[in-house]
């Protein structure tokens, strides 16, 4: 019998196989689409959204946040401290990024740590529950965590395409539900998340 662990791997390899054969072209149009239902996405003004660099195939999100900051957001992206942990510094236009690691960027030191209220949410695989599959590192699921143990939970928006969904993904206790997942379909809310 195939464990969870195993499972989620097997799920993981097959979506992001289906998104690296998406065209490049086309995935830009995409994001460049997303970007224009930043609208959708309610932000208070002066609220923190975390995003991310994007890797390899991913969708890129630069422009989605750009549209938010248009909006009057603060932005910030993750920055790795550790093989365990994630904080989140602020992204200020002009600021140096340095690499952190598994081919993505985001501010130094000497950015002000933001605590989230909105997390646009990288992802291998989704279902329609508003589960998700990341890359295997549970970075995430520990800073939602450690933000949990604050008290504070910023509202989780997940960002893939349309071909990483999956018919359901095994969850964990530790696994924490999306509550939106914003494709080139439009932005999909999931019940309870």
């Amino acid at each position: 019998m195939i464990t969870p662990k195993e499972l989620k791997r097997q799920l993981r390899a097959e979506a992001l196989g289906r998104r690296d054969g998406l065209d490049p072209s086309w995935r830009i149009e995409a994001a460049l689409g997303m970007a224009e239902r930043a609208a959708e996405i309610d932000v208070a003004p002066g609220g923190v959204v975390s995003g991310f660099w994007p890797i390899r195939s991913e969708v890129d999100v630069r422009p989605l946040m750009f549209a938010l900051r248009e909006q009057g957001a603060r932005l910030a992206l993750p920055a790795i401290l550790d093989r365990q942990t994630i904080v989140f510094r602020e992204l200020v236009r002009g600021a140096p990024l340095i690499d952190m690691g598994f081919g993505t960027a985001g501010p130094g030191e000497e950015a002000e740590i933001l605590d989230p209220a909105l997390m646009l949410v990288p992802l291998a695989a989704f279902d329609a529950r508003g589960h998700r599959i990341g890359y295997g590192g549970g970075y995430y699921d520990r800073a939602i965590a450690r933000l949990d143990t604050k008290g504070m939970r910023p509202r989780l928006v997940g960002v893939a395409f349309d071909c990483q969904e999956v018919p359901a993904v095994p969850d964990e206790g530790h696994d924490v539900r999306l509550e939106s997942v914003l494709t080139e379909s439009g932005l999909r809310h999931f019940e309870g998340g």
